[in-house]
């Protein structure tokens, strides 16, 4: 009688090669050398770039980076040197402000004077293209075919 409990072929069976697992490495290739001059990688991934941007806090319209103190949106009117367009700005901190500031200023869309005043800037995908000024060489071969 066998010393094993079950007759299965398994991983005990002794008509395996030695060294034939897992854990044995392999022979590694000698580095080839590489000339620095040329690329590592040819293909050049098409990645979208990344811009700042700013956006009213209202109507979501870009808007500049640099703002004046009497800087408005230009799509719903209402001021950009205003709290709630702040990088500081934070409803749950004290004053809603992260900056030590010695009172609270209200309202918070309405424009104001403060010093540390910074517009909130994100970063974001560039996902459009930019718009051709004239159709491309094919583009207008193309259309000028079926021109009557």
């Amino acid at each position: 009688m066998s010393d094993r409990k079950y007759r299965q072929h398994g991983y005990q069976d002794d008509d395996r090669p030695s060294g034939a697992g897992r854990g044995t490495p392999r022979p590694s290739r000698p580095a080839e050398p590489r000339d620095p001059r040329l690329p590592r990688d040819p293909r050049v991934p098409n990645m979208p770039g990344f811009h700042d941007v700013f956006r009213c806090a209202r109507c979501g319209t870009l808007g500049p980076t640099a703002i004046a103190v009497d800087t408005r949106c230009a799509s719903c009117g209402v001021d950009l040197h205003a709290c709630i367009h702040c990088a500081s700005f934070d409803s749950g901190a004290r004053f809603e402000c992260r900056e030590p500031i010695p009172a609270r200023v209200s309202p918070k869309d309405a424009r104001n004077n403060c010093d540390r005043f910074a517009p909130r800037v994100t970063v974001e995908r560039e996902t459009h293209s930019t718009p051709a000024t004239q159709a491309s060489g094919a583009r207008k071969a193309f259309d000028d075919l079926f021109k009557i």
